[in-house]
């Protein structure tokens, strides 16, 4: 059997980098209900290490299969810069395979079992969260985002944000490998009860907790012209699709991002040609144009032009990680040379701001509008809520991912800031997906990829001052994550 040993322990790892696959199959329908117990192979693979070193080790390749898995649409851009990221960022599962390890090696007592369904989903919300700094790329493929087609599930998202969904997902996994390796049945019951309580912890908040009664509604219509590479022609198929707006009083024509490659602050013809557009249809355009500054670098900008010229602008401030720019560019520049990440880096925004819309014949409403990537970040849209924002904008591209997971997973994230923020959100794509969900993250439409025209949708908005806990009390679960961990590890 000499032979078996030499290939057991590269199958093992092999199997703990294909363990992140199933969870992050949320795209596909009904697959993101492996996120309930995706994550048992993979942990019990860590608690059957012969030592902590070893189980650190086999959580640091459990990471890095998950996010090769979730991040493998970035191949083409990045090359073999994406198995030396995720290689980097894996190493920050250690602390799953070492709590894992430490807590249910055998005999797994009650004790140790009531820590483990702490410590070890604390552990993995403290990786989310600190991956989650821009610095190191920011918070995409979170775990907690697979649930997005559940508003039940997403009704923990508004207690506490997308981590406590991944907090929920983590704990029963957990749950269930105790019910798998305990010896004593009463501690398997343990394990089992607790990975119920977790499951059902989702539907018995939405049962609980009602929307918040909405007080008007608007009608926001996305366009979606679909890729066209001629700057030109693309902002030309922008403008013919919203012509056939007229007379369908929409109160917002949202436009996805880099619908305008020119800068309308300069180009006075293309501006005098939108402000007419929008004049003839009765609502006020958000566009998004690339912006040059006096020293060279490159902005995107959310325009909101109505009949009198420019009413609002809001520049992005959270960039695509290597199609924007390169976190640690003095130590990463040489990624240019082997793939397509960003030759310089773009100039970021001042943060988050809220612009006020004026339907026709009703109340200004002030929607929040992010660009992109800032779907991805709960702060934004949680400050926009404090703001006073009714509604959620997110304008995006996506040209570059066509035909790959990322399109969707990026549409995804809306169903989780709706669900944090209790605020409807639409994302408005030039070529991607384009949806809206409800205050609840209930799916309202959807055009994928192919699809080019308008998406209608109805909206109906809260209070502007309503707020759900998360908005009120912000990021307290992975500071208690990072708690409980630490005092885990001292």
């Amino acid at each position: 059997m000499a032979w078996w040993r030499a290939f057991a322990q590269p199958l093992r790892y092999a199997a703990l980098i294909a363990g992140g696959v199933p969870v992050l199959a949320f795209p596909a329908p009904n697959l993101e209900y492996l996120g309930w117990f995706g994550l048992v192979p993979g942990l019990l693979l860590m608690h059957a290490a012969a030592d902590r070193r070893e189980a650190a080790i086999r959580g640091w390749w459990f990471g890095a299969g998950f996010l090769l898995a979730a991040l493998y649409w970035l191949a083409p851009n990045l090359g073999p810069g994406l198995l030396l990221i995720a290689v980097l960022l894996g190493a920050l599962w250690s602390c799953v395979g070492a709590a894992a390890w430490s807590l249910l090696r055998p005999p797994v007592t009650a004790w140790r079992a009531l820590a483990a369904l702490a410590v070890v989903p604390s552990c993995w919300v403290t990786v989310d969260w600190v991956r989650s700094w821009q610095g190191f790329g920011g918070p995409w493929a979170v775990l907690g985002a697979s649930q997005w087609q559940h508003p039940a599930v997403l009704a923990l998202a508004a207690a506490g944000g997308i981590w406590l969904v991944s907090f929920a997902l983590v704990a029963a996994n957990t749950g269930i490998l105790i019910a798998l390796v305990a010896s004593r049945n009463w501690v398997r019951l343990l394990g089992a009860a607790a990975a119920l309580a977790a499951i059902a912890a989702g539907p018995a908040g939405y049962a609980l907790t009602p929307a918040e009664p909405a007080v008007r509604q608007v009608k926001i219509a996305l366009v979606q012209p679909g890729v066209e590479q001629n700057p030109l022609l693309r902002v030309d198929a922008s403008q013919r699709i919203t012509a056939g707006l007229r007379g369908q009083d929409a109160d917002l024509i949202v436009w996805g991002e880099s619908s305008v490659a020119y800068d309308l602050t300069t180009d006075r013809a293309l501006r005098d040609q939108i402000r007419a557009l929008a004049a003839a249809s009765g609502a006020q355009i958000l566009l998004n144009q690339d912006s040059v500054s006096p020293g060279g670098k490159k902005s995107k900008v959310a325009l909101l032009v109505g009949g009198n010229g420019i009413d609002g602008r809001y520049v992005k401030t959270r960039l695509v990680p290597f199609g924007e720019y390169i976190p640690f560019r003095q130590q990463l520049s040489w990624l240019t040379s082997i793939s397509k990440a960003a030759p310089q880096d773009m100039l970021p925004g001042a943060g988050a701001h809220v612009l006020t819309v004026t339907p026709p014949g009703s109340p200004p409403l002030k929607a929040g509008v992010l660009i992109c990537f800032e779907s991805a970040f709960p702060d934004m849209s949680r400050v926009d809520a404090e703001r006073g924002a009714q509604l959620i904008i997110y304008q995006t591209s996506d040209s570059t991912f066509q035909g790959s997971w990322a399109l969707a997973q990026h549409a995804a994230l809306g169903a989780v800031r709706a669900a944090e923020t209790g605020r409807p959100v639409v994302q408005a794509a030039l070529t991607g997906d384009s949806a809206a969900f409800d205050s609840r993250g209930r799916l309202l439409a959807w055009a994928g990829q192919d699809f080019r025209g308008v998406t209608g949708v109805r909206l109906s908005l809260p209070p502007a001052s309503a707020q759900t806990p998360y908005d009120r009390f912000g990021d307290y679960l992975p500071w208690t994550a990072v708690a409980i961990a630490g005092i885990a590890a001292a």
